[in-house]
């Protein structure tokens, strides 16, 4: 990506000086289940701090390409013989006027190599030229098209020390030169794989005073240069969100889950809505939850808010991330909890919040089953009871529980539909099913009460029965089948109506 390049003279220039590596990273992730825990998988083009930039950053670049549309070419020094102003500078003599022509050239040709080259000639031969500052303005700018955006920085850190609107003053030449400067250093640490304390402290100065900027150069309109001021203003926030971001950066590249997650809340209370800290906050918490399954919440809720703020203000680095990273929550999320299910919710409360209340909890797909079971027995006592017993029967070792813990032992009350009686008139055997609230006849019979005496009459069709102290005597697995016996006295809801008594036919009698 090329990017415009700030002369020391009164134009602006394209060049490939301020190149920014700009975020390419997409977010693929799946989650796998082991035991009561999921561990995640992060699938990234790469692994560098870069790829956590916002593309907004790249503002700066199409500002910069923007105010170089609105200057010229480079100029050149007064020649030593020439009768200058007194106010202006001049060279020494032929000679550095000449070495300063060549690094114009050097520049102009994009050979930057023997520009620096040239600069260090100029600099051993002239150390106290007149034009000794715009000469690092140079350096800064041939530095960078080089490739060493680490030198870049440390002399854009030498030059801002004595403040750069006091020693690049020209009115014609300052703006343009200043704007090099704090925009070369801001976009530079972008490049260096491990600044030093001193390189970060000079970007975020840099970044600093570029967001603050507002000296127009000249030959720019005001609608370009508010255009361009804007665009600069978003390069230089975008970077001071990558320097907060450096150290959670750092730390989760070195696998150092605490350190990182502090980090990034720190970072999260500087820039609160930023959905890149929340996702990496997110990530370091959700990397503890082997030694800490609390932290798969919070992990969650943090991810949650990275796709929860306005997709308008979202500075995910891969416009693609905020449809990813919200297809790897809902997915995350449900095989977590079981279910979607308040993931909407969840959503709602990390949009309103950076970080979750200190109660905050998301429960686990065993956790929510055992909340229902819970209320499910609460509501239906004897449903519950009946669904516990069964599911142990047609466990694996159903009939080893069977004759080991039910047979011949009471069990306690029970609540059944009639389905079948055996025979249909006074019975000794009702057969009955115990449906799901829901549950729609016809219904399976499920269980045999097999009664001390019969019945006196004809039980009415779906009756609902309840039964105390009955005792189980026999089992089948297939079909499904538990006998139990019972004394019908201990039988509630019992309705019948009379037996029709059967027709006897006696013969006529004999004639005498």
């Amino acid at each position: 990506m090329s990017c415009a390049v700030f002369d020391s003279g009164t134009r602006l220039r394209r060049g490939p000086g301020l190149r920014c590596r700009a975020a390419k990273s997409g977010v693929g992730c799946e989650a796998v289940f082991g035991g009561s825990l999921f561990k995640t998988k992060w699938e990234t083009i790469q692994e560098e701090r870069v790829h956590h930039l916002s593309t907004k950053i790249r503002g700066g670049l199409a500002a910069a390409a923007l105010l170089a549309a609105l200057t010229g070419g480079w100029t050149r020094p007064a020649r030593a013989q020439a009768a200058p102003a007194p106010a202006e500078k001049k060279v020494k003599d032929q000679g550095e006027y000449d070495i300063y022509n060549d690094v114009t050239k050097d520049m102009l040709a994009k050979n930057f190599a023997k520009a620096i080259t040239d600069l260090d000639t100029w600099k051993q031969k002239y150390p106290a030229s007149d034009y000794q500052y715009d000469r690092s303005v140079f350096y800064i700018q041939a530095y960078s098209a080089n490739k060493q955006p680490a030198k870049a920085l440390d002399e854009s850190g030498a030059l801002m020390a004595k403040d750069l609107k006091t020693v690049l003053n020209d009115r014609k030449n300052g703006p343009s030169q200043q704007l090099t400067v704090l925009f070369t250093a801001t976009t530079a640490i972008l490049q260096v794989p491990t600044p030093t304390a001193d390189e970060v402290a000079t970007a975020t100065k840099a970044a600093q005073q570029l967001a603050d900027y507002n000296t127009k150069p000249e030959g720019a309109s005001d609608a370009d240069w508010a255009t361009a001021r804007t665009q600069l203003q978003t390069a230089a926030k975008g970077a001071l969100l990558y320097i907060a971001m450096m150290p959670g950066t750092d730390a989760m590249q070195k696998k150092d889950w605490a350190t990182a997650e502090a980090a990034f809340q720190a970072a999260q209370k500087q820039y609160p809505d930023s959905s890149q800290v929340a996702y990496q906050l997110g990530r370091s918490e959700l990397a503890q939850q082997g030694a800490n399954p609390a932290k798969i919440s919070i992990g969650m809720y943090e991810i949650a808010r990275s796709v929860s703020v306005d997709p308008a203000k979202s500075d995910f680095a891969d416009p693609n991330a905020r449809t990813q990273v919200d297809a790897y929550l809902k997915r995350v999320y449900t095989q977590y909890h079981g279910g979607d299910d308040g993931l909407d919710q969840l959503k709602q409360q990390a949009l309103a919040s950076p970080a979750p209340l200190p109660d905050f909890h998301i429960m686990s797909g065993a956790e929510a089953m055992r909340k229902k079971q819970e209320e499910f027995a609460q509501k239906y006592p004897d449903l519950a009871l009946w669904m516990s017993v069964k599911a142990q029967l047609t466990d694996t070792n159903g009939q080893e529980y069977f004759d080991s813990s039910m047979k011949g032992a009471a069990v306690p009350k029970l609540k059944g539909t009639l389905v079948e009686a055996k025979p249909a008139c006074r019975p000794k055997e009702l057969r009955l099913a115990v449906p799901l609230p829901d549950a729609k006849p016809p219904y399976t019979a499920e269980i045999a009460l097999r009664l001390d005496a019969p019945l006196t009459g004809k039980p009415d069709d779906n009756l609902e029965l309840i039964w105390t102290d009955g005792v189980p005597s026999a089992f089948t697995k297939e079909p499904f089948l538990l006998t139990i016996d019972v004394e019908k006295a201990k039988i509630e809801g019992l309705k019948m109506t009379p037996c029709t008594p059967p027709v006897t036919h006696h013969p006529a009698p004999k004639k005498k």
